[in-house]
């Protein structure tokens, strides 16, 4: 918090989290330090009004936020009736009796550790505790506001990061809407590890993560500080009550919340920043030269999309409950790779200087970017050679099944198609920069994965997935009679390489598996490069 007691008064903003109000002095001298400067809101769309392809067109595809509403249906939402009290609050008693005994993070929202607020675990039954507590202690406060002691003070807390459907599979508390049910990352994580170095010694939540479907439960004055989303991947967030307020800056201005050497972002766009550590945040410039900031309130019973790359920061305006999914496909897969390269480039030159001492240099910095961003090269080839055969299978199905005509089953095949051009695009970017070179292990063996349950289970719900936002009902019954030998031709298949080594085999491999399907082609989608 600044204040001044010098003659000159500045444009100051006092904003500690418990304060409801801005307090605003006028400058003499003709600048400002302002507050931010917030110059749009973000747009609100009836979601029952949408077509998926809509949605792609005008946010995935443009990379815009959007409050969606009309999607939180309580038929199949039962967090909307089971987790709310009838007065609209969250009810705590029900957590505390059927989920009390789960160990969950949360976070203290009055202390910053590093990058993020210092977090504890805790029982879920002991969050509803302290949640209580500070109740209890902010009535007691405003009833004795006028008094010179209200005793000791309660931090604020925020539970976070929650794993809700791994942890109770059976009790099913939501069903994801279709515009985010092209999950790449969560699909693959029922299935497959996305890091498997048990030697990395990072917790499990950062490396060998479950899953990113998350719960989150705070207190009226929670909060979350800027920061960009995990894997640089979509996110949706839904209220299942109370309200938040977001500020989203734009990727194109994310240089301006970071220091002069674009390692450490500003952690809380209302506390007093450094001027000399992030000039560009700086408040005493003119507001033509100030990022530009977006905001939104989101009530509950409304679900916001985070593109790729948007800074926020959240604020629960009153006691909130959300359902939270990082997510990534085709339409920003560009964005993981660029954020992993970017994250390899720093994690090489931070140990350049014991390159030459070293007996694996290489070997060391991909487990330092596994450490540091949650997966390295060898995990992310990994992962898109897995989606490239589950792709290329489900395509060449679908053209013996179907044909490749014009009908309604070819807009699956055009989805398809559109997929295996953005998994090339970024094998051949990973190409050009030698990722993998003389990696003497397969990373996908096609026979073996063609034995392996869970390459069979991540096919079929890939499949199931696209009928379903192809909106092609008709093709639903026939798939889930469909059988893993079915989808798959062995015969056709064991003219292609057996085994992906490389980022060459994987182009190799797609290309041929494509030829053979005629007038079905392979468009590369662009490489966004983000700074």
């Amino acid at each position: 918090m600044f204040s001044s007691s010098s003659s000159s008064s500045f444009f100051v903003v006092f904003s500690g989290q418990n304060q409801k109000q801005k307090q605003v002095v006028k400058c003499e001298r003709g600048m400002s330090m302002g507050p931010i400067n917030i110059k749009g809101e973000i747009e609100r769309v009836n979601g029952k009004e949408l077509s998926y392809s809509e949605f792609v067109k005008r946010y995935m595809e443009k990379n815009q936020p959007v409050v969606l509403t009309g999607l939180m249906d309580p038929h199949y939402w039962r967090a909307s009736t089971d987790w709310v009290t009838l007065q609209g609050q969250p009810n705590f008693q029900y957590f505390s009796t059927h989920f009390g005994a789960s160990k969950v993070q949360v976070a203290d929202c009055d202390t910053r550790e590093f990058t993020d607020q210092k977090r504890e675990e805790m029982m879920v039954s002991d969050f509803i505790a302290r949640c209580l507590q500070l109740e209890e202690a902010s009535a007691v406060q405003c009833y004795n506001e006028n008094s010179s002691s209200n005793g000791p003070s309660i931090s604020v807390p925020y539970l976070k990061d929650w794993h809700f459907v791994k942890e109770y599979p059976e009790y099913v508390a939501y069903i994801t809407p279709m515009f985010f049910c092209d999950d790449w990352l969560n699909l693959y994580l029922d299935n497959f590890r996305i890091h498997i170095d048990s030697g990395t010694q990072q917790p499990d939540e950062e490396i060998c993560c479950s899953d990113y479907r998350f719960v989150y439960m705070g207190v009226k004055g929670s909060w979350t500080p800027l920061h960009a989303d995990v894997f640089r991947s979509y996110s949706w967030s839904a209220n299942v009550c109370g309200k938040k307020r977001w500020l989203f800056l734009d990727p194109s201005q994310c240089h301006l919340v970071f220091d002069r050497n674009m390692k450490t972002c500003v952690y809380n766009i209302f506390d007093e920043v450094s001027n000399s550590k992030f000039p560009g945040f700086s408040k005493w410039v003119c507001l033509c030269m100030q990022a530009i900031w977006l905001e939104c309130t989101q009530n509950a019973g409304e679900i916001i999309f985070v593109p790729s790359g948007w800074y926020h920061q959240v604020h629960n305006l009153e006691d909130t409950i959300s359902i939270n999914h990082n997510w990534f496909n085709a339409y920003n897969l560009s964005w993981v790779w660029n954020l992993l390269l970017r994250d390899y480039n720093e994690a090489k030159e931070y140990i350049e200087d014991i390159k030459d001492i070293c007996d694996d240099f290489e070997g060391l910095c991909q487990r330092n970017l596994a450490a540091n961003t949650g997966m390295n090269f060898y995990d992310f080839f990994t992962f898109i050679s897995n989606f490239a055969l589950a792709n290329l299978v489900l395509l060449r199905y679908m053209n013996r099944r179907y044909g490749n005509g014009t009908g309604s089953s070819s807009t699956i095949s055009q989805h398809l198609s559109m997929n295996l051009g953005c998994l090339r695009k970024i094998a051949s970017e990973m190409k050009s920069m030698h990722a993998l070179e003389g990696n003497h292990d397969y990373v996908v063996d096609m026979i073996e994965a063609f034995k392996d349950p869970r390459f069979s289970k991540l096919c079929m719900h890939v499949g199931r997935t696209y009928i379903m936002i192809q909106e092609q009902s008709y093709l639903s019954l026939d798939f889930e009679s469909t059988s893993m030998c079915d989808l798959v031709d062995l015969n056709d298949m064991k003219s292609y390489t057996s085994q992906i080594y490389t980022p060459e085999d994987l182009i190799k491999f797609i290309d041929n598996g494509v030829a053979e399907l005629g007038d079905c082609f392979i468009e590369e989608q662009p490489i966004l490069h983000v700074a």
